[in-house]
C-alpha cells in the first residue's frame, strides 16, 4: 500500500496545483464549470454502465451535500487561489477539516470534547495563522481571500457532519454522481450569470481541465477510496496532513511559489494539532458511542468528501451499534447492520 499511500497524497495535492494552474487560464467559476461538466458525464455513464439504482430521495440530499461538499468547498479553495492565495496555504487550511468537525461534533452530535483535543485545534489554528502571516504581503492576495479556503473548509466540515447524521442509503458512485451533477448545475448557472461560459482558446485551458478531472477528480477521489478500504481511516487522515508541504513543494518547481519563512513551524504546529485531536479519547454523548482511540477518531472526522466513504464503514460509524471486526492483515469490515449500502 505504500505506492497507493504515496498516489494518494500526489493526486490529492493535484488539486491545490490545479486550481492555480486552471485559473492562469479562466476564472475560477469557468474551470469549475468545465470540471464538473466532465465530470459528472463520466460518472453517469459509469452508472449507467453498472446499472447503479438511484434510491428516492437521493437527489435533494445529495444536492444539498454536493453543495456543501463541492460547490462552496471547491468554490472557496479555487477561488481564494485565483486571487493569490497560494495552493500550499489552500491546502493546509482545508487540510484542519478534521479538527473543526471534531469540536464541531460536541453542539451537533451531542458528543464531548476533551481538553486535549481542543488543544489540538488551538495548534491548528496557530499554525495556519503562521504560514498565511508569511503570505501576507506587497504583492500578494489580499487579506480578506484567505477567508475563502476557510469557509470552504467550513463548507466542508458542515457536509461531513450532515452526511453522517442522515447516513444516506446510495452507493457512493450514484452519490458523486449526484453531488457533481448539482456542482455542474449550480457553476453553470453562476458562471452564466456573472461569467463567462465560453473556454479560453488557450490549449492551457483543456490541459488545466484534464489535469482537475483525471488527477484530481477521478485520482484523488479513487486513491482515498483505496487507502481507506485497504489501510483504515487513521492512514488516511495521517496521509492528508503531508498534502500541504507536497503542494507546496509542487508549486514551488510548477510556479516559483516560495513559502514565507513562518511556513515550517506553522506546518509543524498543525501536525501537532492533528495528533493531539486524532490520538485523543472522547467520551460520547446520550445515544452515541463516542470516539474511541485514534481509528475511531479519524473514521468519524474525515470528510465524507464527497460521498466516498465506503458503504460498509459508513453503516459501521454513522448509526450507535454499528461495529468494526478487523480481518486478519488488519483489513476492517462492518459487522451486521452495516450493509444496506452496497
Amino acid at each position: 500500500m505504500k505506492l497507493a499511500s504515496v498516489a494518494f497524497v500526489l493526486f490529492w495535492s493535484s488539486g491545490f496545483v490545479g486550481a492555480e494552474l486552471g485559473t492562469g487560464f479562466a476564472a475560477a467559476d469557468t474551470l469549475l464549470t468545465w470540471r464538473y461538466a466532465i465530470v459528472a458525464l463520466v460518472l453517469w455513464i459509469v452508472v449507467g454502465v453498472r446499472r447503479r439504482p438511484v434510491p428516492r430521495g437521493a437527489p435533494a440530499r445529495q444536492a444539498l451535500l454536493g453543495t456543501l461538499s463541492q460547490v462552496l468547498y471547491l468554490g472557496g479553495v479555487v477561488g481564494g487561489v485565483a486571487l493569490g492565495v497560494p495552493a500550499g496555504t489552500a491546502a493546509l487550511i482545508a487540510a484542519l477539516q478534521p479538527l473543526v468537525v471534531a469540536m464541531a461534533a460536541g453542539p451537533v452530535l451531542g458528543e464531548r470534547t476533551s481538553l486535549r483535543q481542543r488543544l489540538g485545534l488551538g495548534l491548528g489554528l496557530v499554525g495556519v495563522a503562521l504560514v498565511v502571516a508569511g503570505d501576507i504581503g506587497p504583492g500578494t492576495a489580499p487579506i480578506w481571500a484567505f477567508l475563502l479556503p476557510v469557509g470552504a473548509t467550513l463548507a466542508l466540515s458542515a457536509g461531513t457532519l450532515l452526511e453522517r447524521r442522515l447516513s444516506p442509503p446510495e452507493t457512493p458512485l450514484v452519490s458523486m454522481a449526484l453531488q457533481a451533477t448539482t456542482a455542474a448545475v449550480l457553476f453553470t448557472a453562476v458562471t452564466a450569470l456573472f461569467g463567462d461560459l465560453r473556454p479560453p482558446a488557450e490549449p492551457g485551458f483543456w490541459g488545466a481541465v484534464a489535469w482537475v478531472v483525471v488527477l484530481s477528480s477521478f485520482g484523488g477521489y479513487g486513491t482515498y477510496l483505496l487507502v481507506l478500504r485497504r489501510s483504515g481511516a487513521t492512514r488516511v487522515s495521517t496521509l492528508l496532513y503531508l498534502t500541504p508541504p507536497t503542494t507546496m513543494l509542487w508549486a514551488f518547481l510548477m510556479f516559483g511559489e516560495v513559502p514565507g519563512v513562518p511556513a515550517v513551524p506553522g506546518i509543524l504546529l498543525c501536525a501537532a494539532g492533528v495528533w493531539l485531536v486524532l490520538g485523543a479519547k472522547s467520551v460520547g454523548g446520550a445515544g452515541h458511542d463516542g470516539c474511541h482511540g485514534s481509528t475511531d477518531c479519524a473514521r468519524q472526522l474525515l470528510p465524507r468528501h464527497p460521498g466516498l466513504v465506503p458503504g460498509r464503514l459508513r453503516g459501521a460509524h454513522g448509526r450507535p451499534g454499528g461495529r468494526v471486526e478487523r480481518r486478519a492483515g488488519g483489513a476492517e469490515r462492518a459487522g451486521r447492520g452495516a450493509d444496506r449500502v452496497g
